[in-house]
């Protein structure tokens, strides 16, 4: 059985193989050469392996030192990370909240959804991280998160152990400046037919959605633009660019932010909230508090 990995025969090796060599590593943490050469051997026998081969003065990594050596940086890495941590903790809060938000969701209903949790207490710390579905059920899996706000549900085929739990849905509603919409609204989605459209980028649901809509009621738009931000989309459109469209939970707020005026909707096709958590049943507050205020925020316009 191989014995524990001693950390700072680690260490001693990480900055050699930074700094290149064993007498520029002694210099950096005042160790004489012949201790660290020592060490460096203590860690190679314990591994099994060679980790550098030596060409002139110079140490070089072989194919097991790089293994090593990214092991390590990952290991002095979360090192640095519960140091940070506990620096930054502070008795002032009850506890830290994290939730990771798909990168796809409109900020305003993010952030209409997300500030009830400070009515359930405001002493909690939110930690929000914003990204790729990929990448947080990633950290959720590795308990960095406590839950994930997404658009869409868990893949089926999924490794991750993780719960969908339904937040609320809506339809789509369609924008375009004044001026466009005046000429458009009244023939719509027809109307749409070769009109300049923004679209979401690729792997949204509602774009793949919106496709499959325009395909079923036979209407090409002319589609100028692709945006992972809908953010950009609404100031396009709000400069009369071309048509735009939004989860219809949020369009009184995007009448009145980007002074444009709703085309149409259609609750043929929905936009999902979903909160993923590792629990089937949820026994997180923070989590169960989302849900049921969630539920609440579906029930009324949101502005």
């Amino acid at each position: 059985m191989m014995t524990r990995l001693n950390y700072h025969h680690l260490q001693y090796f990480y900055v050699i193989a930074k700094s290149g060599s064993i007498a520029r590593a002694s210099e950096i943490l005042h160790i004489t050469p012949q201790t660290l050469s020592m060490q460096l051997n203590t860690l190679e026998n314990q591994l099994g392996y060679q980790l550098f081969e030596r060409r002139g003065k110079k140490l070089v990594l072989n194919d097991i030192g790089h293994i090593t050596l990214g092991y390590a940086h990952e290991i002095f890495n979360l090192g640095d990370e519960l140091v940070n941590s506990i620096k930054n903790h502070s008795t002032d809060f009850a506890f830290s909240f994290a939730i990771g938000v798909t990168d796809v969701i409109a900020k305003v209903f993010s952030f209409n959804f997300l500030r009830e949790i400070y009515k359930m207490d405001d002493t909690i710390k939110l930690v929000c991280k914003e990204t790729s579905l990929e990448v947080l059920l990633g950290e959720l899996a590795t308990n960095k998160l406590d839950a994930v706000l997404s658009d869409t549900p868990l893949p089926s085929n999924s490794p991750i152990k993780a719960y969908n739990h339904l937040v609320g849905k809506c339809g789509i509603t369609f924008f375009a400046s004044k001026e466009l919409a005046k000429q458009l609204k009244d023939d719509f989605p027809q109307s749409l037919n070769n009109q300049h459209f923004f679209i979401a980028g690729e792997g949204s649901n509602q774009r793949m959605n919106l496709l499959s809509w325009f395909e079923q009621k036979d209407v090409t738009p002319l589609i100028i633009g692709e945006f992972d931000d809908s953010a950009l989309a609404k100031y396009f459109g709000q400069a009369g660019y071309g048509v735009f469209c939004a989860p219809s939970i949020i369009e009184n707020h995007v009448v009145e932010r980007f002074n444009v005026k709703i085309l149409g909707r259609t609750d043929e096709i929905h936009e999902d909230f979903y909160l993923i958590s590792p629990e089937r049943k949820v026994k997180h507050p923070a989590v169960q508090h989302l849900l049921n205020a969630g539920k609440e925020l579906f029930k009324k316009p949101m502005v």
